[in-house]
């Protein structure tokens, strides 16, 4: 991580920030620019268990005697959780509730928000100075795409071009954050002068969704082989999803290994 020094007025400015508004990411000081290549993803709060899709799955055979499986043992109805994965019998699996933080570039959360299947809330630009943090593409991302829309492949760069992009990303981000600084000091409203920020400025947001919009969402934010319906992910995201799949698997472990077992398919 590189940083590099900005004077700062915050005295100048009478909209520094709003009330009650939190004004830093974690970890991130008033005077360095940051710049990472990881993603930050935490689960905050997890509803979700096996048990949830079995109380659901047999309402429909036992009525009221299914509150008796509120509490199950999921770990000797493997099958019947395998049987709806299979089939697709899907809304079983929503009875459950899963709330995570994520840090990601805003490209990231953009292509995240076309997911229409998850609440959203994400940190504004509008109601808090943005901090310097940005991301760039690490040695170990892939840069050349080869191939014709819908075959193409992404293949390592050089070294030459790996230090291009960073050297290019890490110079327009300083420039751009600095020029942000200047209409800020200058009493440009936020909204405004964040015209000028990269999509690749590090955003936060919430997002909560059920384990079905989970496997809904990694069948089409992860590469797998063995896959029924492949793939084919920007890197940037699937980096947030893989966090996100290695937390629901915790929770949820017969449900993941249906999954998974089914061609990672959501129901």
């Amino acid at each position: 991580m590189a940083s590099v020094s900005l004077a700062r007025r915050h005295s100048q400015r009478a909209n520094a920030s709003a009330a009650g508004v939190a004004t830093r990411l974690v970890g991130v000081s008033d005077t360095d620019i940051q710049f990472r290549t990881d993603m930050t993803v935490e689960l905050v709060r997890g509803h979700a268990a096996d048990a949830d899709v079995l109380f659901a799955a047999r309402v429909s055979t036992k009525g009221e005697q299914s509150l008796e499986d509120v509490n199950a043992d999921a770990t000797k109805s493997a099958g019947l959780i395998n049987y709806l994965m299979r089939d697709r019998h899907g809304s079983p699996f929503e009875h459950n509730s899963m709330t995570f933080y994520v840090q990601a570039p805003i490209f990231v959360f953009r292509e995240f928000m076309r997911h229409r299947i998850a609440s959203y809330n994400e940190e504004s630009g509008r109601y808090r100075e943005l901090r310097p943090v940005f991301y760039y593409p690490g040695p170990q991302r892939n840069l050349i795409q080869q191939g014709k829309p819908g075959a193409y492949e992404f293949v390592p760069g050089t070294p030459e071009q790996t230090d291009l992009v960073e050297r290019e990303i890490k110079a327009s981000c300083t420039a751009a954050y600095e020029s942000y600084q200047r209409m800020l000091d200058a009493g440009i409203a936020r909204e405004v002068a964040r015209a000028v920020l990269p999509v690749t400025t590090y955003s936060s947001m919430y997002v909560t969704m059920n384990a079905r919009s989970l496997m809904n969402f990694l069948s089409l934010r992860t590469k797998r082989e063995g896959t029924h319906f492949p793939s084919f992910p920007q890197r940037e995201i699937e980096m947030v999803a893989e966090q996100m799949e290695d937390l629901w698997a915790g929770l949820m472990p017969l449900t993941y290994e249906a999954f998974n077992k089914n061609g990672r398919v959501a129901p």
